[in-house]
């Protein structure tokens, strides 16, 4: 897709990544000690921290990568806002407090509180790595898939910035100025996500969207002796066919250009041909958007109703409408969802966007990407369980997400920093769903990233507001990946190199230690935020949210409710955890598409680890902490 650069977008763009370093600057200068970097002095306001706890978690996953979803896939995208939301309820009752109370800069000081042990330091920061690259991931990739419309930049030029900037922000002040920038950029992504919803529901329903909306087209061919005859089109020109699965696309020359086409029904007269959005790489390696060259814009933004219904009518547009009839006349109407297959047409790689129709009541239950029904397998319901465990689980996991329990002064303050928390993600969520469907029926999305959605449709409502989106977007970004940039570089100074291998560092040296770990952490998150591009950042945050709650979640649950729990339990469960977990996802049949290979070929039959990952870690840590406890008992005065 080929983007106009606007230069309010670039305007906006430049003085949030200027407001946001000048913070860092401010801040930085007042950052002395290692509990000033790491932890914030432990001065932040509980309302201040609930919010930047929102800006931390609503990141590129929530607002990018759901919203993308909610578009592509109905109502199954909105089943992570369920999952991400539901997951707070275990911070809340089970972590906030026990975590405040038992630690100091990092989770490792919790985990490690009763037993001084070296292999929980050095586990705990492993973990640590671990899960915030996992969760890095995403929100490099996210930061680069924003770039592109917004500066018109490669993708590849989006992640080094962003990689570059957080890098400045956290060697530059560490946690305070963190915090900061993730409660403002949490109150706006609130903000102007509820003005982007009144204005979808402003709009209402319009078939077509807008007056120069380009709908793929669909032709009927007669057959003759068992094949395509074309002589009543004669403008078209048969060249090849390739059956993938139980699809069948067509390629046929028109005008002089070479386009996909899917068979969408068939008889022994006749059969209906619908266009399709291609990408084609060529033997020589030049790449073709609906067989053009992408300077040829051939390759245009899709996203429309079949029909809009209303009480049995079939209508035109809707008016403005509140948010309670939005969403029925979703269900009532019909749907257009894009669907994706690749094949290799002899040399050629090809991509193909294929229409499939949906009745919106379908589209607003679960079911297009998890299959749950009668029609479920085995493996599509245990995927499924595993994908809410994980997210259920996972928050109250996550490094980034337990270090801020320490910036605030007491355990009251934690609890009360979790609820508004809860608070302000809930009401998001909600927003989610209205920007997702809003991105679905307006024309506004981009086949190559369902991560663009919610700041395309933004841009149909105006350039003004797809600039501010877009920076706040960015920052969204900022903000996240500086608070596991944090958690990364607590983990590798204070736990590693102070605690694990004892270097009895002063403040200064631990400061400057984190600065150097985070350089580190941040160009590796660059490299892998360009090697994973294309893929859906929710899905990946899932992934990483299945790491963590299976690393990290049996050993602190364990050590606050079992007394039976020893040190060797405690390493032994993360480490089974966390090898246990990346196998199965290195093995998943996403993985296996990612890098062009059939997903049937894939050694695990579903994507999300969890159901086994997390059982395993637990079921580890109970069986080595049981035969531990001799000499458990015996260190015991």
């Amino acid at each position: 897709m080929i983007y106009e650069v606007s230069i309010w977008a670039v305007i906006f763009f430049v003085f949030f990544v200027g407001l946001v370093l000048a913070l860092s600057f401010y801040f930085g200068s007042k950052t002395k000690s290692a509990s000033g970097y790491f932890a914030a002095g432990g001065n932040i306001h509980w309302g201040v921290n609930g919010i930047a706890f929102a800006g931390d978690y609503l990141s590129a996953a929530s607002f990018l990568g759901i919203c993308g979803m909610i578009a592509f896939a109905g109502y199954d995208g909105f089943l992570y806002s369920i999952g991400f939301l539901a997951g707070w309820v275990v911070a809340l009752f089970i972590v906030a407090e026990p975590l405040k109370r038992m630690g100091k800069y990092t989770f490792a000081d919790a985990l490690d509180a009763k037993f001084n042990s070296k292999g929980i330091k050095l586990m705990a920061s492993i973990s640590t790595l671990v899960v915030s690259i996992f969760y890095l991931i995403p929100q490099m990739v996210g930061a680069g898939d924003l770039v592109v419309p917004l500066l018109g930049l490669p993708h590849w030029i989006g992640v080094i910035i962003v990689g570059s900037v957080v890098i400045l922000i956290v060697a530059t002040a560490g946690m305070t100025s963190t915090t900061y920038v993730q409660f403002i950029k949490g109150g706006l992504l609130i903000i102007f996500s509820t003005l982007i919803t009144f204005f979808i529901l402003n709009k209402g329903l319009d078939n077509p969207p807008r007056p120069d909306y380009i709908a793929p087209c669909s032709i009927e061919v007669e057959m003759k002796d068992g094949q395509m005859d074309f002589h009543n089109l004669e403008e078209y020109d048969y060249l090849s066919e390739v059956a993938v699965g139980k699809y069948l696309f067509v390629k046929l020359l028109h005008s002089g250009t070479e386009r996909w086409y899917k068979v969408d029904s068939a008889d022994d007269n006749s059969i209906c041909l619908s266009e399709t959005l291609s990408k084609t790489v060529l033997a020589s390696g030049d790449v073709l958007y609906n067989g053009q060259p992408k300077s040829e814009r051939m390759f245009y933004q899709v996203g429309h109703m079949s029909r809009i219904m209303e009480d049995g009518e079939e209508i035109e547009s809707t008016g403005p409408v509140g948010p309670l009839g939005f969403l029925k006349r979703i269900e009532q109407s019909e749907m257009v969802l894009f669907k994706k297959s690749y094949f290799n047409d002899g040399a050629e790689k090809v991509t193909v966007w294929y229409q499939e129709t949906r009745q919106g009541k379908d589209v607003m239950k679960p079911g297009l990407v998890f299959k749950v029904g009668k029609e479920a397998s085995f493996w599509d319901k245990l995927n499924f369980a595993s994908l809410m465990l994980a997210l259920f689980l996972g928050t109250a996991a996550l490094p980034h997400i337990l270090i801020r329990y320490y910036t605030v002064r007491s355990q009251r303050a934690a609890r009360k920093s979790t609820i508004v928390a809860i608070a302000a993600i809930g009401f998001f969520y909600i927003l989610t769903m209205y920007m997702g469907f809003g991105a679905m029926i307006n024309g506004v999305l981009d086949m190559e990233s369902s991560n663009m959605s919610a700041p395309l449709l933004a841009k149909s409502f105006g350039v003004f507001i797809f600039s501010i989106v877009s920076a706040i977007a960015f920052s969204t970004v900022l903000g996240t990946v500086s608070g596991l940039i944090v958690a990364s570089s607590g983990a590798i100074a204070h736990d590693f190199f102070d605690k694990y291998l004892n270097r009895k560092m002063n403040d200064k040296a631990k400061v400057r230690a984190g600065k150097l770990a985070a350089f580190g952490v941040g160009i590796a998150a660059i490299l892998l935020g360009i090697l994973f591009k294309g893929m859906n950042v929710s899905f990946l945050v899932g992934l990483a949210f299945a790491v963590a709650a299976s690393a990290n979640l049996p050993a602190i649950v364990m050590i606050i409710f079992w007394d039976k729990t020893t040190s060797k339990g405690i390493v032994a469960s993360i480490f089974v955890g966390i090898v246990s977990a990346i196998v199965i996802i290195l093995l998943s049949p996403s993985m296996f598409e990612q890098f062009r290979l059939p997903r049937e070929s894939a050694l695990m039959p579903f994507d999300n680890p969890g159901i086994i990952s997390i059982p395993l870690s637990f079921i580890t840590l109970v069986v080595v902490s049981l035969l531990t406890q001799k000499k458990k008992q015996a260190l015991t005065p």
